[in-house]
């Protein structure tokens, strides 16, 4: 937990930009998916059209983060975060000018908006450096609550497209981009510990270790199950529901709020019983609370329960899965931030785009609830089988102060 001494260990100013950074990047990936009932109904987009059109930033993102978890190893975190920082402000600022007006005018900005996605590739590196491993968790999950940028856009982006329109909402995210970009290029350092640059054939040697294919894939539930909702939940209450866009949005941030502050308390909840455990207990909720919600229950305040402890579960195990990767891939973490966080996004990209065509070919989103449940039910039977192993290998002989 955060202490004196966790004040000590590292450095907090790169801490705190790292997380500032992260959080109004992942306010802007997920955008399109807090306008997407605006912007739908004036396009004209049918729920499959809708459905990918709110995947496709998180699909950018998560390829792009394998692209800046390579220049996080080649040319050191901080300056990856200024090249990401200034092309997503300059995409929305011409996006705001020229102006959207088609469907694939919306998948052009999406991949833009990638481009802050791949601030978890960055974020989490910078600030994972400068702590040694017994802070880990904790110091991830504040760096990772940046996730809770994904709540300003369902808070605040609804109301302000109904004032001023989505067209001109682009333009106004790109102010709060710009402050953060300020304090990163004065606050953030890069940790003198960081280990040498590896050579290209190098970052494809940890696909070679069962134990990155095992963390890519329970990052693309517990992450890919966050911001698959954050990305989708605004266009569920809408459609069944009847929602408004500005009460969806409300409902959709009530969610979300709940996904993004619990990952500092995964985190170090994590460092103080075990990734494993936490992971476990996370999978389970989540598996149970969609279930549930795939019968689409009568009261939609029954659904924002059941989707909000999904969400909690989600961000929980997202602080869990970043307890564990430093302690097994301490000297990769840079790729490994990458190519895990690639896969979260793919996730991401699976729920958000399978739910649209959940919705489109059989009238209802059970159907891609259903099979993300499966993939969480499937995270805990694999985490059951390596447990054993994960603790008498390098768990047991790594990290001094730091438990699995």
């Amino acid at each position: 937990m955060i202490n004196r001494e966790f004040l000590k260990a590292g450095h907090l100013p790169t801490l705190l930009s790292a997380f500032f950074y992260f959080d109004m990047s992942f306010m802007v990936w997920v955008l399109l998916g807090a306008l997407a009932v605006q912007m739908s109904g004036d396009l004209h987009l049918n729920a499959a059209q809708k459905g990918f059109m709110v995947a496709l930033p998180v699909l950018a993102g998560a390829l792009l983060r394998v692209v800046f978890g390579v220049l996080v190893d080649r040319i050191r975190p901080r300056r990856a975060g200024i090249i990401g920082q200034v092309i997503v402000i300059a995409g929305l600022t011409g996006a705001w000018m020229v102006g959207i007006e088609s469907y694939q005018g919306t998948l052009a900005l999406g991949l833009v908006l990638g481009v802050a996605g791949a601030s978890f590739a960055v974020a989490l590196p910078l600030a994972s450096r400068w702590y040694p491993p017994q802070y880990q968790g904790t110091a991830l999950g504040i760096a990772g609550a940046g996730n809770s940028g994904t709540v300003f856009a369902s808070l605040f982006a609804p109301g302000l497209a109904a004032w001023v329109g989505w067209n001109n909402v682009l333009g106004l995210a790109a102010i709060p981009l710009t402050i953060a970009f300020v304090v990163y290029l004065f606050a953030a350092k890069d940790s003198p510990t960081a280990p040498p640059p590896k050579k290209l054939h190098e970052y494809l040697a940890v696909l070679r270790m069962s134990d990155a294919w095992w963390f890519m894939f329970f990052y693309a539930v517990t992450f890919g199950g966050f911001v698959g909702l954050a990305s989708s939940l605004a266009i569920f209450f809408n459609s069944d529901y009847g929602l408004d866009a500005v009460t969806a949005g409300y409902f959709t941030a009530a969610c979300v709020f709940c996904g993004s502050f619990v990952r500092p308390i995964g985190g170090a909840l994590a460092d103080r019983i075990g990734g494993i455990k936490t992971l476990s207990l996370t999978y389970g909720l989540a598996a149970l609370a969609l279930v549930l919600v795939s019968f689409r229950p009568q009261s939609v305040y029954m659904a924002l329960t059941l989707f909000a402890g999904a969400m909690l579960a989600f961000g929980m195990g997202n602080g869990s899965v970043f307890q564990l990767v430093p302690q097994r891939f301490r000297h990769e973490i840079g790729v490994m931030t990458g190519l895990v966080g690639m896969t979260g996004g793919v996730g991401g990209f699976f729920l958000a785009s399978s739910l649209g065509m959940s919705k489109q070919l059989t009238g209802t989103y059970q159907a891609g609830l259903l099979l993300f449940a499966s993939l969480a039910v499937l995270a805990l039977v694999g985490l059951t089988i390596i447990k054993h192993r994960w603790r008498t290998t390098w768990g047991a002989v790594g990290i001094a102060g730091a438990r699995i």
